[in-house]
This record gives C-alpha cells, structure tokens and sequence, in this order.
C-alpha cells in the first residue's frame, strides 16, 4: 500500500443495524418502535448507542529512522498509569489494533479510521464496537524482528502515550509520532554476577549474522576467599518471557547444603525473535542446543572454575525453562548429571494442552463435542480460551508463546516461516504436520531410543507437576509418568495434588531440588574429611 494513503477498508455495523425490517401502517408508529430498538440494542449490548469511529494519524520521526519501513505498526490501548506499549498482559489484555505496512516514508502519515477496517488486524473486537472514553493511546513500530516483545523490545519505536479525545462532531483519536527508540537493557555487572557472552560460530552460520549466547554467572560465596577451589554449576532456565537477568544479584545467593556443597550458578538466555527457543536444535532457530553444549559451556569452564564434569553439571527450570533442562539432559545425556524440571511444556504431544496432535480430527479450537478448548484456569476457572489466546498472538506476531511451538518443532516451509500445525481460522489440526514435531516428543523420544538412553539417565531425571496446572500440562506429565514406570525407569515424576502453574515452586521445593543437586554431586565428588589434605 501507499505510505500516505488511506487503507481500505469495510465498514463495521453496529448490533442494532443487524435486525429485521419493522412493518407499521404509519411512519409516527415507525419512528417510535424503530427509536425504542435502538435503544433496546444499546442496554443489552452496555456499550456506545451507535457505532464509535475513532481516527488515528501515526508518522514515524525522521530522527529516529530515516529509510522506509516495511513491518508492522501497533496501536495499543488500556487505562491507567502503565504505558500501553508493555502490553499484552495475557489475562487481561487490553484492546490493540495492528497494520502491516509497505515502504512507510518518516515523516509521512499513515492514518487509521475504524470506520473501515479493511487491512487492519484487531482484538478483541473491531475498535467501532467499543467504547474507548477513557484509554490511552501508543503506537508501536516493529523495527526489530529479532527480539521477542514489541513494545518493549530493543530497536523497535514507539510514541509517547496518547488520550483519545477529539474536536465535538469529530471522531475521537489521537495523533501519534513514533519519536522513540527501545534502548537494549544493559547487564550490570558486580563482584558477584558476572555476564558471559560467546559468539557462536555455528548460529552466526546458520542465521547469516553475528549471535551470541548469554547467560548471567553468580558466584559462590567462597568463590573470591578459595581461589584454588572449583565449583559444580547450576544451569538454570527461565520459563516464557524470562531470560539471563534473572540471575541478577548484588551478593552471593545464601545455601546451606550437604558436604558444605556451594555450586556456581548459570542463568541461561533462550529467547529469540521467536519466542523461547527451548535449547533445542530447530530449523527456524537454528543449533542453539548443539551451541551451548559445544561452544558455551567450554568457555564456561574456561573462564570461570568449575569442576568441567558431567557429574559436576545441573540443569533445573521451569514452565518452557522445565522443557528446556529436560530436554538438554535427554539430548545430551553425556553432558549434564541430573535435572529438575517443574511445570515443563507439553512433554508428550499426546496431551498437547489436552489436544492429541497426532489424531485425525482433532481441532485446537474445539474438542470432540464442540466445546471451546479452554488454554488457562484459575482455582477451576477458565480465563483464556485457546482460540481467544491465538487471535491476540496472531496480532503481535512472531514471537509469542504458540508461535514459539512452530518455530521449535515444525520445519522451515518454502516461505521461509515455520510450518503451521493449526489452521489459524479454523482450528483444524494438521496431523501430516504434526508429524514432524515427533523428533521433539520427550516421551515418544524415550520410548523409542531407551535401550541407548536408560542406562546414562539413570538417577538424572527428575518432573515435578502441580495435578492441576494452570495451562492443563499435567496430562502429558502423568502420560510420561506411566511410560516412564513401563520402562522401569528411576526417573522421579511427581504430580503434587492442588498445585498450579503458579503455586508449585515453593522455597521448600526449590530448596529440596538444591540439596538433591548437592547429593548427586556428593556421590561422584565426596567431600573432604576433616584432616584430609
């Protein structure tokens, strides 16, 4: 489309103009019942009595960016103090609007008229339904496509924050000026939390750009005051959204652990600009597990004194941080001495979420009787529904939490974009898609190669599941359970009776995780008795 142009668009109907013609003898009689529906219509819907049009005007400025960009360009709304730009916030998120645009020039407009909606992407509902007294107003250009978030991600722009108002007799809007840059966040280093950053031979390869792979390393207490003492690492994964600043601290973490055991501990960066690359080898993200098992942890072991031994190494996260370890102690079953994995992703694409993605028939949408698939709850309640969730994350774009389970499992199609299981109108599963995900089905995996990965898992693997998890992930966990006990497995798998997503990782489960750690390592590396030189 033209970058100063208008984009096309239909017009919306409100709920009053949907309804049947009304037969009277005389127009006094007309007008009267015709006025009453209208505002009959108005109190059952509780929103505006007619049709809201609101006009946007949003340029980019030539200071911040001087070629023409071709992405896509956010307007997000909500109340409060909060800029709207950090949204959305996955339970309550507010209303958003999105347009792709070609060869926009700074400077020029590009202007948004919900009147017509032709060309612009919407949630929840079209702009014209709602009543936006009240919102503020950001616009969002999406510079960056190699970073997760949009409003908040390194490189995109974004304008200052709007109120929707307008002129009386004019439609409400605001204009906004994209006058500002994201800045990448900063690692501030200290005497106890230090970043590594390798470049990594084998991604910058395989993207055709300088990566790197990150990771925060916080120091044992005794790491300045023992210089000729080496130390067992925990790696440790964050779930969706997390990345290496969590391992941020001004002092050494406080443990108190079999054999005086302090581990040198590691938080791992996997996101990417399709969400959470999980560690594992892809065709979108490319060799991100094979890089960290090849390239990082020998830098680790380089710069910093670890005892450079599988039985020395730990691996524990949670939600995709969960998946993650339990995938790198799987995959790499040579590298790593145990794991603990709490509340991981679907483990067995069985129970994908309660959807068997190996059935035919099956629908992401709707289950077996028509029902919606709920995707969230809270103490027994639905508060996201799947086909909901997948609507706002097709808005925002790459990056989000169920394109992040394209961009890991399926294969690259011809147009360069992951391979989409679902049909993102319909619900529909792909199950020749599906297909392709088996070479990432953990319990499928097992299953399958056990006569080779049993004896070096012995004592290593570790789940813990809340039995009523907050986004329905503990039917593939108990599915892997039963598998697990056929195959007279000593993996640890554990349901824990009313925890969720949320509630599981209590102080006392990851102080009893920290301890097992040191165990395992005790078992291998004794430690010194009194006396002993």
């Amino acid at each position: 489309m033209e970058s100063t142009g208008r984009i096309s668009r239909t017009r919306q109907l409100g709920p009053w103009q949907r309804g049947g013609r009304v037969v009277v003898r005389n127009w006094m009689r007309t007008a009267v019942l015709i006025l009453g529906s209208v505002v009959l219509w108005g109190l059952l819907w509780a929103g505006p009595a007619a049709a809201a049009e609101y006009s946007f005007e949003v340029a980019i400025d030539p200071a911040v960016r001087t070629d023409p960009f071709t992405g896509r360009v956010y307007l997000f709304f909500a109340k409060g103090d909060r800029e709207p730009r950090f949204g959305p916030n996955w339970f309550n998120p507010g209303p958003m609007l999105a347009v792709d645009v070609l060869n926009l020039k700074p400077g020029d407009p590009l202007r948004i008229n919900t009147a017509d909606t032709s060309g612009q992407i919407v949630y929840p509902q079209a702009l014209s339904d709602l009543d936006l007294t009240g919102y503020n107003v950001q616009a969002v250009a999406r510079f960056n496509p190699l970073v997760r978030e949009v409003g908040a991600g390194a490189g995109n722009g974004h304008s200052a924050v709007a109120k929707i108002e307008g002129p009386p007799g004019q439609p409400a809007g605001a204009r906004l000026t994209i006058q500002s840059v994201v800045e990448a966040r900063k690692f501030p280093e200290n005497d106890w939390c230090k970043l590594l950053e390798v470049r990594s031979e084998r991604l910058s390869k395989f993207h055709g750009r300088e990566v790197h792979q990150r990771g925060s390393v916080v120091l044992p207490a005794s790491y300045a005051t023992e210089p000729d003492r080496r130390y067992p690492v925990m790696f440790v994964v964050q779930g969706f959204g997390g990345n290496h600043f969590a391992g941020l601290r001004k002092e050494p973490v406080a443990e108190e652990n079999p054999g005086g055991v302090e581990f040198l501990r590691v938080y791992l960066d996997a996101e990417t600009g399709l969400g959470h690359h999980v560690f594992a080898d892809s065709d979108n993200n490319g060799p991100v597990g094979t890089a960290l098992d090849e390239e990082f942890i020998p830098a680790l072991d380089a710069q910093f004194r670890t005892i450079a031994q599988p039985t020395a190494r730990f691996l524990t996260g949670h939600s995709s941080g969960g998946w993650s370890t339990l995938w790198l102690q799987v995959a790499y079953p040579d590298t790593f001495g145990g794991c603990w994995s709490t509340a991981p992703d679907p483990v067995d694409f069985r129970d994908f979420q309660q959807i068997n993605l190996y059935r035919a028939g099956e629908n992401m949408y709707r289950d077996p009787q028509g029902e919606r698939r709920p995707l969230a709850r809270v103490n027994g309640k639905v508060m996201l529904w799947y086909d909901e969730f997948d609507r706002m994350e097709e808005l925002v774009g790459p990056g989000g939490q169920l394109h992040s389970f394209e961009a890991v499992f399926s294969p690259r199609g011809a147009d360069g974009r992951p391979v989409r299981v679902w049909n993102r109108q319909t619900g529909e599963v792909d199950t020749q898609a599906a297909e392709a995900w088996k070479r990432y089905d953990i319990r499928l995996i097992l299953e399958s190669q056990w006569a080779t990965l049993g004896p070096k898992l012995a004592g290593k693997l570790h789940v813990i599941m809340g039995d009523a998890d907050t986004f329905y992930l503990e039917g593939a966990t108990r599915l892997l359970q039963e598998s697990q006990a056929q195959l007279k497995s000593d993996a640890v798998i554990e349901l824990v009776p009313g925890k969720d997503h949320s509630n599981l990782l209590t102080r006392e489960l990851t102080t009893r995780i920290r301890t097992e750690m040191a165990e395992a390592f005790l078992k291998h590396h004794p430690a010194p008795k009194a006396g002993d030189k």
